[in-house]
């Protein structure tokens, strides 16, 4: 039995961008719960999340060259993409059939109880870093990244103009952002 290839970020970065199907694999085994559990958490339908999972990191894969280091993490990169393609996905007139985003919490106890496994997104220190944001910056960022919810429905749903949304999200992006830097 081989010892199981651990790789850098750098070093898989630059691997995938050398079109490395082993680094890509190495890639899908590591990421996968975390992004598939994002995207359980907006479509709440385990056959369309794993859809969407593969849809995802195919285009991972084939935009890769638009990842920039300089603008974050690889995590994050994929992390938008997996959660803008779950968010398409509920947008099209197939998902509009089925039932709106529960509370989180629901659905992180779902998600343990059909899959067995807990969503881990503490080994990136995520949950940590979003724990640690004042308490209207984790709501946003809730609504905005976990749930799926837009700019103008959190605008509606908090009862907040939309400026003001807009403000909220890009500080609590700025505030997670260099709670992650820590």
């Amino acid at each position: 039995m081989s010892p199981k290839i651990k790789y850098t970020e750098e070093v898989l970065i630059a691997l995938i961008r050398q079109k490395d199907q082993k680094a890509f694999s190495y890639l899908y085994d590591n990421y996968s719960k975390a992004l598939y559990g994002v995207i359980f958490t907006i479509l709440q339908n385990e056959e369309d999340s794993q859809d969407v999972l593969q849809a995802a990191f195919l285009k991972i894969w084939n935009n890769f060259d638009s990842y920039k280091e300089e603008k974050g993490r690889l995590f994050t990169w994929m992390l938008n993409i997996v959660r803008n393609a779950a968010i398409d996905f509920t947008r099209t007139t197939a998902s509009k059939v089925s039932s709106r985003i529960q509370n989180l919490d629901t659905n992180v106890y779902e998600i343990n109880k059909q899959h067995q496994h807990q969503v881990n997104y503490d080994h990136i220190g995520l949950k940590a870093a979003v724990n640690k944001l004042e308490d209207d910056y984790q709501v946003i960022i809730e609504l905005a990244y976990y749930q799926g919810y837009t700019q103008e429905e959190i605008s509606r749903k908090l009862n907040m103009p939309l400026g003001t949304v807009k403000t909220k999200v890009r500080q609590a992006l700025i505030h997670l952002r260099n709670k992650m830097a820590l």
